[in-house]
């Protein structure tokens, strides 16, 4: 038995949706992104000193293109994992790539 969801869209094309698997909080900036387009109130913006964690290497306080200020002290968290839908749209919004996914429908 496959735990991979499959659907169709309205024009009839096979879709299959990918659920949030994991948050890279080194890389977040607790720009609040993803937690704006989700439909289905799968994060929650925390107090990065609340969860003890170190930026990435990569992480940097540089002002980007994106008019965010990466000095934040304020960080993405998987509230409710289990009510993702599959449809991908934090990863489409997220600016330092923190999200991945995948195709199970069963919970890691």
């Amino acid at each position: 038995m496959s735990d991979v969801v499959t659907g169709v869209t309205r024009g009839g094309e096979v879709w299959t949706p990918a659920f949030v698997r994991a948050l890279d909080q080194g890389k977040c900036i607790g720009c609040g992104r993803c937690f704006k387009v989700c439909p289905r109130e799968v994060f929650e913006l925390v107090d990065r000193d609340d969860l003890e964690i170190e930026a990435d290497d990569d992480w940097d306080d540089d002002d980007d293109d994106d008019g965010f200020s990466d000095d934040t002290s304020m960080v993405m968290h998987l509230m409710n994992l289990l009510d993702c839908i599959g449809c991908q749209a934090c990863s489409k919004v997220c600016p330092k790539k923190c999200l991945s996914h995948s195709p199970s429908g069963v919970a890691a």
